[in-house]
């Protein structure tokens, strides 16, 4: 009888142990709608730029107290040069003073003359108490100096190694923030991202017109020129086209999006802040019913993106990781204001809006940087944009405006013929 049970219950087990060993594979939960990928995308990208501007800031910054920090020490070491000579210069004076039962021989030819020919030797013994006087009070100037430059030396390094340390915990923010980019498109099919893309530029377009049709650029919007300084910025924006965004980067091969305002302004010769919110809170203000182009756009309630107006309701920009410096709708994203950097200078007589080759407005690509830092290599995934769109000058077709004029090759230069001295 026993034996039967156990045969029966051989023959069962290796049922139930398959059955145990059986991984459990949930239900697949309903699939996310598009509009809600789309919008956690772009939250994440939005919050890289954040990331990005905090690091751009973090280490403008850290690159302050360094050179802060460096002169200091150069400061440091003329100081003591200087209180070693003085201490030299008393030595002497005592071991001459001394041999000299208290006054020195070089004293008593001050005027190439003895003592007693130099107005007599009250004068000379006044003369001498007063040098040794100076001396002594170089001497205690230097070493007061000395104190103050350690003093300021060693605070010049503590606030260098703080900002270092604030610009490491800023470069994590941002690799963090592209890794759940990466992570969210990892886990989407080549059609969903173009589906993506499409969704998005929809409602760029969307809201450039709506943009359009409330007039807020005013009356006569077409017939503004920028200033002189404001035009050189656009021809050096142009010339940076389909250029890859990389955070942290200021050119000359690669930008994020303030730091190709930067340098377009700069190369103009006008040094503006590097960050854009820095831009936003340091340069003034002007409504958009008189913006023109060569001023610059910030977006979002932060001020986290910026780009060069260029007329005719166009920006530059550079948009995010894993896209390329390009031409887009003004209203490609919410705008907060405008800035000008060069307010109260005279726009020009006249201007032409170069002409905008195709690939420089194609749709920006949703992707990410597989790599990070201002050495990164920009790449996309499942299918979309991964090699820069050519632009050059030859490149057939008109801008949104239908302008006749031509884009400088941006393979003949990338830096323009005079680049100013200072640094944003």
């Amino acid at each position: 009888m026993c034996g039967a049970l156990l045969a029966a219950a051989a023959l069962t087990l290796p049922t139930a142990s398959r059955a145990s060993a059986q991984p459990y594979d949930p239900p697949a939960g309903p699939p996310v709608p598009l509009p809600q990928l789309l919008t956690q995308l772009q939250t994440l990208y939005q919050q890289t730029e954040t990331a990005t501007d905090a690091f751009n800031k973090a280490k403008e910054a850290a690159d302050q107290q360094r050179t802060k920090a460096e002169r200091i020490d150069a400061q440091l070491a003329d100081a003591r040069v200087a209180v070693a000579a003085s201490r030299d210069q008393v030595g002497l004076m005592a071991r001459q003073m001394y041999q000299d039962g208290g006054v020195s021989p070089y004293l008593s030819l001050l005027a190439g003359q003895t003592p007693q020919d130099f107005f007599g030797q009250r004068h000379v013994l006044q003369r001498a108490a007063g040098h040794t006087k100076d001396v002594l009070g170089d001497l205690t100037a230097g070493e007061q100096r000395l104190d103050a430059l350690n003093t300021q030396a060693q605070k010049a390094l503590d606030t260098a190694q703080h900002a270092q340390a604030v610009l490491a915990t800023q470069k994590t923010q941002v690799e963090s923030h592209l890794k759940q980019v990466e992570g969210l498109l990892a886990g989407l099919t080549g059609v969903q991202i173009n589906e993506l893309q499409t969704l998005e530029q929809k409602g760029v377009n969307k809201a450039q017109q709506d943009f359009l049709d409330s007039k807020a650029l005013g009356d006569g919007a077409d017939k503004r020129t920028p200033s002189k300084a404001g035009d050189r910025a656009i021809a050096y924006a142009f010339l940076q086209l389909g250029k890859r965004y990389v955070w942290g980067a200021q050119g000359p091969d690669t930008f994020d999006c303030s730091g190709l305002t930067s340098q377009a302004w700069l190369h103009a010769g006008v040094p503006i802040p590097r960050t854009s919110q820095e831009q936003w809170a340091r340069l003034p203000h002007v409504p958009l019913a008189l913006l023109r182009p060569g001023d610059l756009v910030l977006y979002f309630s932060g001020a986290s993106h910026v780009a060069l107006y260029i007329g005719d309701g166009m920006v530059i920009q550079a948009p995010r990781p894993g896209s390329f410096v390009k031409v887009s709708p003004i209203a490609a994203n919410p705008i907060l204001g405008a800035v000008r950097p060069d307010l109260g200078t005279a726009p020009l007589g006249d201007y032409t809006l170069p002409d905008i080759p195709p690939s420089a407005e194609q749709p920006t690509p949703i992707g990410a940087e597989s790599a990070t830092g201002a050495d990164a290599t920009a790449t996309t995934s499942h299918g979309s944009i991964t090699t820069p769109p050519t632009v050059s000058g030859t490149d057939a077709g008109t801008g949104s405006g239908g302008h006749a004029a031509s884009v400088p090759d941006p393979d003949a230069a990338t830096e323009p013929t005079a680049t100013p001295s200072a640094t944003p």
